[in-house]
């Protein structure tokens, strides 16, 4: 079980995490990587990897190539920094490009709406940043102590000026808060800015270092000072009712509030959320945002670098894993922080103004812009463009995307909307995603379409499982069973990490696999279908051949007690574990006849056949262990 987290002791006087000394040390993000770039070497001294991160790129090793006693295969992951999860067509096919130039011939969309691009060698990385930012994209702070991606709903609405107010103010706070250094285009392009980006008047006005007559710092960074953030700082902003970002898992989320007329008044204001921890560490711990207030559109700039300031000279710099603003709203409370954030800021805030409930969308399918344009959501299984066997994702993406020069949104379900569609252009679209294998919306199961999962093995360095390549034999394995147990049309949300970082947002699911040894997992329970309450841990630790035994009582009890119209999510919060736990223990599973088990067994089959034909890979690579496993826990 997760303990109340344990608050830190200010009176304690601790030196300064190394990361800190690496960030002053690094003249404003460049050394040591501006001079380890051009060394002949395969990879970065843990330094220059620290500062390579607030460029966009994490150094990693394939675990699947290593060899006792040789090298590791190094390789580098970059991620895009586009706010809103913009891709015009031109970086899109220079990004297709690149993956098949210089990587291993995948594009990964995240769960922040950026696109990754894998396997990159030290040699190549300098080519392949210069050739994003010559077509329109970027990559820095998209890691690193600094703003991550800013999110906004992708949906391309031009007849809702809310979701039009809510691109254009992701885009603004993505400029506003962007690294001022010159280090980036001197490392990547030898000091040449290749693209011009006009930026809003206002947000260049706003990156002065004060608010309101106060000086918040005074050095090259006007807002993040000498030493960036203590930890990665992420925003979104959104409309009311539109919950496609998890509102409450970021560090601040902006919601658009307008009048009765419909006029842009100002932002609702939620900050604290956080989806990272660390198994064991009590004083690590998911969490979701509180209610700030409500501060006027004039005065959102000035509040953003309110907040920042607070994060940045408050915010713990001793221990990184206490170092994201959640923890220091639950160290201080909201009021305190807020008092802070005003003092800064100059002026009170005003009170939270009231919402709808909020609602997930993932906006797959075909829609009306608004416009008379026509926009389409295509489902991309775990983030993961590429061609697989039958599915040809990557074909029919380059395909319509050179074909109509269309440009995309990734959204943050890890899926893709293309949009500024000709309706003359439709049929002709979906041919083209019907004979590469893309299904259409009424099509995909839904345990797929509303799961996610990180990347976790072979590359991400914190994976202690499996997570990405998983997945889809998991899911395979809950429909047969939900099948078997006369639940087949039920849905829920599925989301699986290979660590706690918590990267997919498992801690938000109705149902969360986090985890936690080699094929082992906790289980996280009781998060709603529209992403508004937290989870908690229902097991510790669940070995995954045990799936179907561990969740059968679970739904059992689900099906013959849930209220009309109840999701697994809702009914395990309401049931409580307590309740759970004692149904378990007395459950005893009624034994099917042979014809019935075999007929399950056969649909399971089934099913991960297709997963297997989906992945290129032998039926009998993705069915034996979960056939062995479901078989032996009837």
């Amino acid at each position: 079980m997760v303990q109340t987290p344990l608050k830190s002791d200010p009176s304690v006087k601790r030196q300064a995490s190394k990361l800190e000394g690496i960030k002053e040390r690094s003249n404003f993000l460049r050394e040591p990587l501006a001079t380890e770039v051009k060394q002949d070497t395969t990879h970065f001294t843990d330094a220059a990897v620290q500062i390579l991160k607030f460029h966009g790129s994490y150094q990693q090793d394939n675990r699947d190539n290593r060899v006792r006693g040789q090298e590791k295969d190094y390789r580098m992951m970059l991620r895009t920094r586009n706010p809103g999860g913009l891709i015009p067509a031109q970086l899109y096919l220079a990004l297709d490009d690149l993956s098949d130039q210089y990587g291993n011939h995948t594009l990964r969309a995240t769960t922040r709406q950026g696109i990754q691009l894998h396997g990159i060698l030290k040699q190549n990385l300098k080519p392949t940043l210069a050739t994003i930012v010559q077509n329109l994209g970027s990559t820095l702070g998209a890691c690193g102590d600094l703003n991550r991606n800013v999110m906004a709903p992708a949906a391309p609405f031009t007849d809702k000026p809310e979701y039009v107010i809510a691109r254009e103010y992701a885009d603004n706070i993505a400029d506003l808060l962007r690294p001022q250094t010159e280090a980036y285009f001197e490392i990547w392009l030898d000091g040449e800015k290749a693209v011009s980006v006009e930026e809003a008047p206002e947000v260049a006005a706003a990156r002065e270092n004060r608010v309101n007559g106060t000086v918040l710092e005074d050095s090259q960074e006007p807002i993040y000072g000498t030493y960036y953030m203590p930890r990665k700082f992420k925003c979104a902003v959104t409309v009311p009712g539109d919950n496609s970002v998890d509102v409450y898992t970021h560090d601040v989320t902006l919601v658009v509030i307008t009048d009765d007329q419909g006029e842009f008044q100002g932002f609702n204001v939620l900050a604290g959320g956080g989806m990272g921890r660390t198994h064991n560490k009590e004083e690590t711990f998911a969490r979701i945002s509180d209610e700030i207030g409500y501060v006027d559109k004039a005065d959102v700039y000035d509040l953003m670098k309110a907040i920042v300031a607070t994060q940045r000279d408050y915010g713990d710099r001793i221990t990184r894993r206490h170092a994201r603003m959640k923890y220091l709203i639950h160290d201080w409370g909201v009021d305190k922080f807020r008092q802070q954030v005003e003092q800064y800021f100059g002026k009170k805030l005003e009170p939270y103004k009231p919402l709808p409930e909020w609602q997930f969308y993932d906006y797959l399918g075909w829609h009306d812009q608004g416009d008379g344009k026509k926009f389409v959501g295509v489902q991309i299984d775990n983030g993961r463009i590429y061609d697989n066997g039958k599915l040809k994702l990557k074909t029919a993406l380059r395909q319509i995307v050179e074909k109509f020069d269309l440009p995309m949104r990734i959204t943050p379900n890890q899926s893709a909307v293309l949009y500024d569609i000709d309706p003359a252009n439709q049929d002709e679209i979906q041919a083209i995603l019907d004979r590469n294998g893309i299904q259409t919306p009424d099509t995909i199961d839904s345990l797929v379409r509303f799961g996610m999962a990180c990347p976790a093995l072979p590359m991400c360095g914190l994976a202690v499982t499996e997570s990405e390549r998983i997945i889809p034999s998991i899911l395979a394995r809950l429909r047969s069973q939900l099948k078997s147990l006369g639940l087949g049309d039920e849905k829920f949300v599925v989301r699986m990490t290979g660590c706690p970082n918590g990267c997919a947002r498992p801690y938000m699911a109705e149902v969360g696999f986090v985890g936690i040894a080699p094929n082992s997992y906790q289980l996280w329970l009781g998060g709603s279908p529209n992403q508004t309450r937290l989870a908690r841990t229902y097991i510790e630790r669940m070995h995954i051949d045990t799936l179907e035994a561990t969740l059968e009582p679970l739904l059992v009890y689900f099906k013959q007690s849930r209220e009309t119209g109840e999701s697994f999510g809702d009914f395990c919060d309401r049931i409580g574990f307590d309740a759970l736990r004692q149904y378990a223990e007395t459950y005893t599973p009624a034994r099917s006849n042979s014809r019935h088990r075999v007929g399950v067994a056969q649909d399971l089959y089934d099913q991960l056949k297709t997963v297997a034909e989906q992945q290129g890979r032998p039926v009998t690579a993705v069915t034996a262990d979960a056939l062995r496993a479901y078989l032996h826990n009837r």
